[in-house]
């Protein structure tokens, strides 16, 4: 019996000795496990250095200073496209060239690469995107070219996903797009103007004009934009159109209405009332706290007439850097930028974002992309038969999404940088 006893004895020392060291493993593996996947783990739990602060805040001040992303030229990139008119069907049929024969294609085959900078503007990466604005939202406010460019991005973004449609609205005008593997929507805010405004009554010729109220903001999009993160907005080639100019519900003038006692003014008087009462509403919005970004005008490139008196486009590739816009691009250009400038000053002390995305001149070197007649069948009886406003997908305006995608990042390098500092203070 003793010999059974002292037997077992050992064995019983042997299994408490196993427990203790399996449930000593078990606890401490997974507080090892971030190690093993990162030998670096807990060196990252410690407070950032100086010399780190400073190389994050030298990488954020070369991208804001001597790299302008927005002067350069454009150069051969032979990898474009990135989808393509079969793979997309976000493209509306008149900004679908190659469904209707346009005969060449390397006008899709081009990139920016600004002066002054290491490299070239990073070409779109979608899966960057998505999870750099996942969890937020995006509005686009403004006309057709705010819609194509809307749509470029979600051709883009169909490398990764298509979004599924969120809209509460039925208008096409006011759609809400989710990714919802990313949490992420977009949504276009149709306002031709950012002001509010009245579009002509179709047969009525006594009054075949717009009516802008150039002193009060468009209630479709500043009612909405404390929902989101980022807004666009852009707006131009409507402001050509006959329009007559109200401020506080009284006629001041108009923009060639030919109407009897009504001060004729250039639209860039209607053009930089607009700009200014827009900036004004998100200035005193009170919900909105996310970043703005205007987008400056997409130039139109009309040779040989103007759009009714035939007008085309039909170059094959980029202007060099040096050509010189058009007197018109130039000063829509500039009432812009100068109405830009004038709400940051107040933007900055209220602590809101306005940011420019200053993508004129880079669009102005690319008359070789809008689709001309290969926006619809040939015998089609449309408005604009030769369209050289709007722009081919895949194309040109696929780039604003280069542009748009460096800007994101920028921001996100100063939020991180301030998230540092404030570690350190």
């Amino acid at each position: 019996m003793e010999l059974v006893h002292s037997a077992k004895t050992p064995s019983k020392q042997k299994l408490l000795i196993v427990v203790t060291i399996s449930i000593s493993l078990f606890t401490i593996i997974p507080l090892l496990y971030p190690f093993v996947e990162d030998p670096n783990f807990f060196f990252k739990q410690q407070h950032p250095s100086q010399t780190s602060i400073v190389k994050l805040q030298d990488s954020v001040a070369t991208r804001r200073g001597s790299c302008d992303i927005f002067s350069g030229e454009w150069v051969p990139n032979l990898e474009a496209p990135y989808y393509t008119n079969t793979t997309c069907w976000a493209i509306h049929e008149h900004q679908n060239c190659m469904r209707f024969g346009r005969p060449d294609t390397d006008f899709i085959k081009w990139k920016w690469r600004p002066h002054g900078c290491e490299e070239d503007l990073p070409v779109f990466d979608p899966l960057r995107f998505l999870e750099t604005v996942r969890g937020k939202t995006m509005a686009f406010v403004g006309d057709s070219v705010s819609r194509n460019h809307m749509q470029s991005l979600i051709c883009l973004l169909s490398q990764v996903e298509y979004p599924v449609d969120a809209s509460v609205n039925t208008s096409d005008y006011f759609k809400k797009w989710t990714y919802e593997t990313y949490n992420f929507t977009i949504a276009p805010f149709w306002s031709t103007h950012l002001v509010k405004s009245t579009e002509p009554v179709p047969g009525k010729t006594e009054h075949s004009v717009f009516d802008l109220y150039l002193d009060e903001a468009d209630e479709r999009w500043t009612a909405e934009i404390g929902d989101f993160d980022y807004v666009i907005i852009s707006s131009g080639h409507w402001h050509y159109r006959p329009s007559v100019y109200y401020e506080n519900n009284t006629i001041v003038g108009c923009r060639y209405c030919q109407l009897p006692n009504i001060t004729d003014f250039s639209m860039f008087y209607g053009y930089r009332k607009a700009f200014r009462t827009a900036f004004r509403a998100i200035l005193d919005s009170e919900t909105f706290e996310g970043v703005l970004y205007l987008r400056t005008f997409a130039p139109s490139h009309f040779e040989g007439g103007l759009w009714n008196e035939g007008g085309n486009c039909l170059r094959k590739g980029p202007y060099q850097r040096n050509e010189t816009q058009d007197e018109v691009t130039m000063k829509l250009h500039r009432i812009q930028v100068e109405e830009f400038e004038r709400a940051e000053v107040e933007a900055k002390r209220k602590g809101k974002r306005f940011r420019l995305l200053d993508t004129t001149q880079a669009m102005w070197l690319r008359p070789d992309g809008h689709p001309s007649r290969y926006g619809h069948l040939p015998e089609a009886n449309v408005s604009l038969y030769n369209d050289c406003v709007h722009w081919c997908l895949p194309g040109p305006i696929d780039n604003l999404n280069d542009f748009l995608l460096a800007m994101i990042k920028r921001e996100e390098d100063k939020e991180l940088l301030a998230q540092v500092r404030k570690m350190m203070s």
